[in-house]
């Protein structure tokens, strides 16, 4: 029997020795490699966190400790010490485990994490709390793979170090985020990741003042030898700065160092910094070598790797479109925050890198620099997912909509997302934009359709726009065009309104529906913010039924706001039905599970109208 298969709790590992240790961290790998080749899921920063993530359940009680991810997709090897390793086949699927830290799942997981740069905040209000309840734990942030390029760390680091409060944060430093990090901490850290030795000095020092008594007198005169020492290793910690012990640099793949570094900073009695320097993708050759495509994979080959995809996607359609619209005009620049690859900004980044910027994890600095390019005569895009997008809401507003200027935000992985979840579902940017006075909003249903309202948006729209998109491919629907409405199928009997891919499901339901003889007409929104009534009163007028199919949470819907129209045009309705995602979070899962959970798939959609016909 291996190690790993004793595993069931992290009872089980604590009296492993160093060499058993290292043989089932080799094991979790490999466990790592082959289930994640075939359910697909966060892989690279997995791999990389494995020794890290021995050594905190070697010091620490998960059961009783808070330890606090970010972000949550290193959370692999945690859940495989933590019983859940057998239910790995169901990793990210339906009904089964999630990607990401959950409590209702353990209560080993202490809190939800799918976003970055929030960890240091939220175990800080742990530490409070408990320190304000009488309580005796520990509290760990583990932050990290990109998420120390995010300006809520720092306002969490600032108040932490300041507080005095018993905490700890390690910093996995794996030098990226899903690509390389950028900017000026980047290289701080980088700084530090030279100078080694600081950290090998203070555990020698430790042990010799611990062993020598006549060391343990002259305390003033030794600090202040161990301070010299520190400053010339060390010139510059802004981590001791903001009022953090700090640790480092460590080898994260070391497990007995990373033992001996936590249980220190266990009995500091004070913030504590650890600074770990790991590797992403360790010990599978294809992440070593691109760990930008295996940060997170779709099933694989794991003897092969993953293949590159020639798939277009709604994000590909994007990207291309905007760097040849880049070549036509200098003013045209492109923004994202970490996510250039996952956006479609290679093209435009591989032709244009001088008007290309990568802010770091930190959609709210782009939102707010994307107002100062646009008032400075740039035109500026910013490429974000629909998720991350919910940061910049009070950019959207004070910055950008207050003055009316034209930033154009290309909302990608708008709608369900699938297996990531409830953190990434792109289901809220409807409501919170169309909230926003000066913004329009619009929502392609193909590829040609997305690269024709690019260039609208770009070239004749003088405001603030949105251009939201999905995940993944077009349907059946593939006409062009930048019409803000249209009738896409003429019908006597009910109105369907939708737009988006949503228009996909809304053709399947039309010919389900002809097969009983109820004949639907389609009006397609492809500017759903302001809205165009042109279509829509006319068709209301004659058919007196709609159902509104969103993808969308319900409040603040598009259906909510043609409902409240309709209500003062006096316009008489036998029928008025909202197919959309409710106003709960949605679990993750595969698209087609989760469209017949919420009731908008074809099927639940065409039996919701009959049923409401025949009354």
């Amino acid at each position: 029997m291996s190690i790993l298969e004793k595993i069931n709790s992290p009872e089980d590992m604590k009296n492993l020795n160093k060499e058993e240790l290292y043989a089932l961290a080799y094991e979790i790998r490999q466990f790592l490699i082959d289930n994640v080749s075939k359910t697909g899921g966060h892989l690279g920063a997995n791999l990389g966190i494995v020794e890290t993530t021995i050594a905190i359940h070697k010091v620490f009680d998960t059961s009783r400790d808070r330890l606090v991810f970010d972000v949550g997709h290193q959370c692999y090897v945690h859940k495989i010490l933590t019983g859940r390793k057998d239910s790995f086949d169901t990793l990210r699927k339906f009904g089964g485990i999630a990607g990401f830290p959950k409590p209702c799942e353990s209560e080993h997981d202490a809190f939800i994490a799918g976003h970055a740069s929030n960890s240091v905040s939220v175990a800080l209000g742990m530490a409070r709390a408990r320190t304000i309840r009488g309580e005796d734990y520990s509290v760990v942030a583990l932050i990290g793979d990109g998420a120390l390029t995010g300006g809520t760390a720092y306002e969490g680091l600032s108040d932490a170090g300041d507080s005095g409060e018993p905490m700890i944060v390690i910093l996995n430093d794996n030098r990226m985020a899903i690509d390389f990090n950028v900017g000026g901490i980047a290289r701080s850290l980088a700084h530090q990741r030279l100078k080694p030795g600081y950290m090998k000095f203070k555990r020698a020092y430790r042990s010799v003042v611990s062993k020598v008594p006549i060391f343990r007198g002259p305390h003033k005169v030794l600090h202040k030898v161990k301070t010299a020492v520190k400053e010339a290793f060390l010139p510059c910690s802004m981590f001791e700065e903001m009022g953090f012990e700090y640790l480092g640099p460590v080898n994260g793949h070391d497990i007995n160092m990373m033992i001996y570094v936590l249980s220190l900073a266990k009995s500091m009695n004070k913030p504590v910094l650890i600074h770990a320097i790991t590797k992403k993708g360790k010990g599978y050759s294809f992440a070593e070598a691109d760990p930008s495509r295996y940060h997170s994979v779709p099933p694989f080959n794991k003897n092969e790797g993953v293949q590159k995809r020639e798939d277009k996607d709604f994000s590909a359609a994007f990207g291309e479109k905007l760097s040849s619209l880049a070549d036509e005009d200098s003013r045209i620049c492109a923004i994202t925050a970490a996510m250039g690859r996952s956006t479609g900004l290679g093209p435009f980044y591989r032709k244009h890198p001088d008007r290309f910027f990568d802010v770091g994890i930190a959609e709210e600095h782009a939102a707010a620099m994307c107002a100062g390019m646009a008032k400075e005569g740039a035109i500026p895009i910013f490429a974000v997912y629909s998720t991350f997008l919910q940061r910049s809401y009070d950019m959207l507003i004070h910055d950008v909509a207050i003055s009316n200027l034209h930033a154009v935000f290309a909302v990608d992985r708008a709608g369900l997302v699938g297996a990531d979840g409830e953190t990434h579902h792109g289901v809220f940017d409807v409501s919170y934009i169309s909230s926003v006075p000066n913004f329009k909003i619009y929502a392609p249903a193909s590829f040609q359709e997305t690269e024709d309202m690019l260039e609208k948006t770009i070239k004749q729209d003088n405001c603030p726009v949105a251009i939201r998109y999905p995940r993944g491919k077009e349907g059946r629907y593939i006409d062009g065009g930048c019409d803000s409405s249209k009738i896409i199928r003429e019908g006597r009997d009910f109105t369907i309104i939708t737009y988006g891919i949503s228009v996909n499901t809304a053709l399947d339901v039309a010919e389900i529906l002809e097969a009983k003889g109820i004949d639907i007409e389609i009006v397609k929104l492809g500017r759903i913010w302001p809205v165009d009534y042109s279509h829509i009163i006319p068709s209301l007028e004659k058919t007196n039924r709609v159902l509104f199919l969103e993808e969308t949470v319900m409040s603040g819907c598009i259906g909510e706001k043609v409902s409240c129209e309709i209500l003062k045009r006096s316009i008489p309705l036998k029928s008025v039905l909202y197919k959309n995602l409710g106003h709960g979070f949605v679990q993750h899962g595969d698209i087609k599970s989760l469209y017949k959970l919420c009731g908008i798939d074809a099927e639940s959609v065409a039996l919701a109208i009959a049923e409401e016909f025949e009354k």
